[in-house]
């Protein structure tokens, strides 16, 4: 009997196991994962060295372009899925539970957005101190389903089905240069201008349908991997760029190089798990920014400028 509990608790797979696991696989890479899990490398290097050593198994094939699941990598990768999604259900019912009007929330949102919602937070904050606004800005997108963020703010054309999404405006998207390449391109038309487009990491967001869609690629000159970089390439006079009115109007080095690209607006939600409506806080939070945002459709809309 001792003999046997001994080999059953030599080849366990714990709770940490299954989380590097799917790290690794969503990332491809032992950094990647070691990132996404708040560990350092080498913390990551040896866990997995032991859980394979453990199960007496390996798990993932190493070379230079990444980490490649094994035959027995895909069927520890599939049930550490099953278990974290049910894992992930289990947290959100009894967060659910939670009636306090206090504790933290988490935010996601673009970093575009950053200028409008601090300021948000900061009178949500008076109004509620005992709620802790945790922000995580950026472009990727997290996944709700799993306590990834709270709350998300992002400007899409879709939506996952399974989450409360709720319409807070139409993003507009226009044409933005500096004064000084408006100058230069004198009376040419958009289509002629020097541009600066996203890469491909940003394919999914408006402004990068609008340009494939209408800008030959030898008019592109420029490219980068986030809206800020775009507007900051197009201030320093590289060209022209399409980003969202509510950036480009709040940049005063820019001007807009021609009229609002209306097949490029999207739509821009607030989004939730429907197990969280039950927290207070996280419902205080979600309805303070629906009502505040909505306020400022206008230059959402790019029917206004934003106030200098």
């Amino acid at each position: 009997m001792r003999k046997s509990q001994t080999n059953a608790a030599a080849g366990s797979v714990g709770l940490d196991d299954l989380r590097l696991l799917l790290a690794i696989a969503a990332t491809g890479s032992l950094g990647g994962a070691a990132r996404q899990l708040g560990v350092d490398h080498s913390s990551a290097f040896r866990r997995l060295g032991a859980l394979e050593q453990r199960i007496g198994a390996r798990l993932f094939d190493r070379a230079r372009r990444g980490y490649t699941a094994t035959a027995a990598g895909e069927i520890a990768i599939a049930a550490a899925g099953r278990i974290g999604e049910e894992l992930d259900s289990l947290d959100r019912r009894l967060l659910g539970e939670d009636l306090r009007l206090s504790g933290p929330v988490r935010v996601t949102t673009t970093d575009t957005l950053l200028h409008i919602v601090a300021p948000l937070f900061a009178q949500f904050r008076e109004r509620e101190p005992g709620i802790v606004v945790e922000v995580a800005a950026g472009n990727a997108l997290f996944d709700l389903s799993r306590r990834d963020a709270d709350l998300a703010i992002r400007p899409v054309a879709t939506v996952p089905e399974h989450l409360i999404a709720r319409p807070v405006a139409t993003v507009a998207i226009a044409p933005y240069a500096s004064a000084d390449y408006l100058a230069r391109a004198g009376e040419r038309p958009l289509a002629g201008m020097d541009w600066i487009a996203p890469d491909d990491s940003l394919s999914h967001v408006g402004s990068a349908r609008w340009i494939a869609a209408h800008v030959a690629p030898a008019r592109i000159v420029h490219r980068a991997d986030s809206l800020l970089a775009l507007m900051h390439a197009a201030r320093a006079g590289i060209g022209v760029t399409a980003l969202p009115c509510y950036l480009g109007d709040c940049e005063p080095g820019l001007r807009r190089a021609g009229a609002l690209l209306e097949d490029a607006a999207v739509p821009l939600w607030l989004l939730t798990h429907p197990d969280l409506r039950p927290v207070r806080r996280i419902r205080a939070l979600s309805e303070f920014l629906f009502e505040r945002l909505r306020e400022q459709q206008a230059l959402f809309s790019g029917q206004r400028p934003a106030p200098a």
